[in-house]
């Protein structure tokens, strides 16, 4: 990776199942709390999905413009509030040079349903007249980043990316390559509405989602117990910046993002991700200049479908070697479900944080673990974290790494 234009991470914004702001996150993300709980949204009652991680106490009317949120659908409002959160996060000043400095990038998987949902029943129930105007963007998967770079007047490199569930991680990685190539700042990162009934519904065809009614079984990765995954709405947002020109104002320099990698080994069996998550896992490390043994933990993708985990350890055996047993895994989102792409950029920031303060987050609910993991469960860790691997899988079959370096400027101003 080249030394002149390096990506940091100087800003965290969260709007998650287990706390609103990164501090709320973490706190909760550290003490291991588990918030999956029946799903509440109107419309969702009969649904064989029962629990999710829904995000609760958060008004879009206080987080966000009427002016915005009137055309946007929840995922969006989810991700400028997170937006604002980073941008706080990392005082960063944006008013003061070129617009075209600073982009924004995000990853979307399902869109926004509930807006879509909502004026596809006024057309069906009362007609065409009864549709507004907003329709016809606030679904779509780039709402997010169009609203967020209008909102703050962001001209800079913008993107979106549906690629699958691994997207919340290839998007940090072209915001990253939107750096190298002379932004001075990206807001990156994803957030989720899937409990809308209408995108419940499409996930229904999932056959890894989980159709327990047990929050506390629900979601049980790398147990003898695993029924598949529950899934969430949130995400996060992160403030990646150049480092001389962090390290130039001051910021506080949280991580480098050190390398990624992503591979596509299709939908025809899980066993196949071991191969496509291990080369996938190897090219970031090699890009990030990182070898195996220095890796201190590892968050992992954690399905929730046995097949899928056996093939998840045999990776991180692949790529670890002997040391795979020994090396701390952790999967948070077992308290919180699988946010889709908002997932692996809240399993970026707990990497973050986690480094910061050196503790390894636990794995909630999960007590016995099968397989020849070091699985932390119960409680938090206490260690010495330089490096962390956060891995992804999508279920259309796409593969992704990040490798994050700790930032040498972690104490908060």
């Amino acid at each position: 990776m080249s030394s002149e234009r390096r990506a940091v991470v100087t800003g965290i914004g969260v709007v998650a199942p287990n706390g609103i702001g990164a501090d709320a996150f973490w706190k909760a993300t550290r003490e291991g709390v588990c918030v999956l709980d029946r799903v509440s949204r109107e419309g969702c009652e009969e649904l064989p999905l029962r629990v999710a991680g829904e995000v609760r106490g958060f008004d879009p009317q206080e987080a966000v413009e009427s002016r915005f949120t009137v055309q946007t659908d929840r995922f969006t409002h989810f991700a400028m509030a997170a937006a604002d959160l980073a941008l706080a996060d990392a005082r960063l000043e944006t008013g003061g040079g070129s617009p075209f400095d600073v982009g924004v990038v995000t990853a979307a998987g399902s869109g926004g349903g509930e807006f879509g949902q909502r004026e596809l029943q006024q057309l069906w129930g009362k007609g065409p007249r009864f549709v507004g105007p907003y329709q016809s963007i606030a679904w779509f998967y780039a709402a997010s980043t169009g609203q967020i770079s209008i909102r703050g007047g962001f001209k800079g490199p913008c993107g979106v990316l549906t690629n699958d569930e691994a997207g919340g991680l290839d998007a940090l990685a072209h915001a990253r390559r939107g750096i190298r190539r002379g932004a001075r700042a990206v807001v990156v990162g994803s957030a989720e509405a899937p409990l809308a009934p209408y995108s419940a519904v499409c996930q229904l065809g999932y056959e890894e989602l989980s159709r327990s009614g047990d929050p506390a079984r629900a979601y049980l990765p790398f147990t003898g117990d695993a029924c598949g995954f529950a899934p969430a709405e949130g995400g996060a947002m992160l403030v990646l910046e150049e480092e001389g020109a962090a390290r130039g104002r001051g910021a506080a320099v949280r991580a480098v993002v050190a390398g990624h990698a992503a591979t596509f080994t299709g939908t025809d069996g899980w066993q196949r991700s071991r191969e496509g998550l291990a080369h996938a896992a190897r090219a970031a490390l090699a890009e990030a200049g990182c070898a195996p043994e220095e890796v201190d933990v590892v968050f992992a993708d954690a399905l929730g479908v046995p097949e899928a985990d056996r093939a998840e350890a045999l990776a991180l055996a692949d790529v670890l070697g002997p040391r795979a047993s020994r090396v701390p895994v952790t999967a948070p989102k077992t308290g919180t479900g699988r946010a889709y792409c908002g997932g692996p950029v809240l399993d970026t920031a707990a990497a973050v944080l986690a480094m910061e303060s050196g503790v390894v987050p636990p794995t909630p609910n999960v007590v016995d673990v099968a397989h020849d993991l070091d699985l932390v469960t119960r409680t938090a860790r206490p260690a010495e974290l330089r490096t962390a691997l956060v891995l992804a899988r999508g279920l259309m079959g796409c593969n992704a790494a990040l490798v994050l370096r700790r930032g040498s400027g972690t104490d908060r101003p």
